[in-house]
């Protein structure tokens, strides 16, 4: 990839839960495999309260932060759908506006297409 096009592509920090360490590291493993993200951190313990079929639900948790750049969004939902266990899993894309040129160069290289 030319330096034009590496820098010409923003970058997205994707947050998705999972239920547990298992389930998160397979997932991590497929979307870095597949170059549909950059790293994917895995952060556990974690308690998610939130409502769901009417009720109020409380559960132990995961979270991914994944890195990725904002034209593989879109692939990556689509993967982590397909593989995630949960009916309705969580998947918010933030954008990033600044940081280590050198580590963002790098996502980038490392999520391209």
């Amino acid at each position: 990839m030319s330096p034009s096009k590496a820098v010409a592509a923003a970058v997205q920090v994707v947050l998705v839960t999972a239920p547990d360490a298992e389930v998160g590291a397979r997932l991590a493993r497929v979307v870095v495999e597949e170059r549909l993200a950059a790293c994917v951190n895995l952060v556990p313990g974690i308690r998610s309260i939130y409502r769901w079929a009417g009720a109020v639900q409380e559960d132990d948790e995961v979270l991914l932060v994944i890195k990725t750049r904002e034209d593989r969004v879109a692939a990556l939902s689509r993967r982590v759908h397909e593989l995630h266990p949960y009916e309705l899993p969580e998947l918010i894309a933030l954008g990033v506006l600044g940081g280590s040129e050198r580590y963002l160069d790098w996502l980038r290289e490392e999520a391209a297409p």
